[in-house]
């Protein structure tokens, strides 16, 4: 398609998001901005707009390079914009700290307590 593109649906099309209502939710709450303004759902695109997206797996900052209004496989959708270095090196950084953070938590799993834990318990509380 050439013509004139919603965000809410080029943002579903390159796989940015699962439905095309999760999109529009994003950009009525303020997570995509076309170039420096918060971006309306209805908002038209034209290739070489710069987005700002913030979904859970990062925030992106991208280049729209073509309009497609039909959603396909992953490589196609890769081929709609183009990210930018900074953001890739951004995500990565991000992505490096969760994982540090994650391996820093120490691993706790709740379950009841038995016999020996019972009795640590009660001899914790003062109870015999």
């Amino acid at each position: 398609m050439s013509g004139p593109l919603r965000v809410d649906k080029w943002l579903w099309a390159a796989r940015f998001f699962k439905t095309r209502a999760l999109a529009t939710a994003a950009c009525d709450a303020g997570r995509v901005s076309v170039g420096a303004q918060p971006a309306k759902p209805s908002r038209v695109l034209k290739p070489g707009d710069r987005l700002h997206i913030r979904t859970e797996a990062g925030d992106f900052e991208v280049e729209v390079l073509l309009l497609k209004d039909q959603r396909g496989s992953a490589t196609v959708a890769q081929t709609l914009y183009r990210e930018t270095d900074a953001s890739r090196e951004l995500r990565a950084k991000t992505a490096e700290a969760r994982r540090a953070m994650f391996l820093a938590e120490p691993n706790f799993t709740p379950r009841r307590p038995n016999k020996r834990d019972r009795r640590l318990i009660h001899s914790f509380r003062g109870k015999d």
